[in-house]
């Protein structure tokens, strides 16, 4: 197997996941921009994350950042961190962080990363989106020890 044909490293079992999951709450504001077509945004602009789409390129960035350098965005939010390196080939995740979420009508834009998933959370719902999600760690531990 090459490189690109092989498993994507980390985690892929929804238990072992949600079992280990520790959260790490971000403690800066982030915003959602984006950029018409192709344009490249400013070289101080703190980037967390890009991602290019047909009508622009979409950054999340620090609402610090974006006033700094003059940019309008929208969706101020915390990023919660789920510390357990999930496999980007792992199944039902994010769909189970983000359930949960839900039903405490909580929105949430979530992001894989190489090791690790985050969660953007509208600004003022971090702590509560944090408890609802350290309490389905805990609930996938007591299945865990069951």
């Amino acid at each position: 197997m090459t490189t690109q044909e092989s498993a994507a490293p980390g985690e892929t079992d929804l238990t072992t996941l949600l079992s280990t999951l520790k959260l790490t709450l971000s403690p800066e504001i982030f915003v959602f921009i984006t950029l018409p077509g192709l344009k490249l945004p400013p070289p101080s602009l703190e980037i967390q994350m890009s991602f290019r789409e047909a009508e622009g390129t979409t950054i999340i960035t620090t609402q610090e950042s974006a006033n700094t350098n003059g940019i309008d965005y929208t969706f101020p939010c915390k990023m919660i961190t789920l510390n357990v390196h999930s496999s980007l080939e792992a199944v039902g995740f994010m769909a189970a962080i983000s359930a949960k979420l839900a039903e405490k009508g909580i929105g949430v834009n979530p992001v894989s990363g190489y090791y690790h998933d985050h969660c953007f959370v509208p600004l003022g719902k971090e702590t509560e989106a944090m408890k609802v999600l350290q309490d389905l760690a805990t609930e996938a531990q007591k299945q865990v020890e069951t």
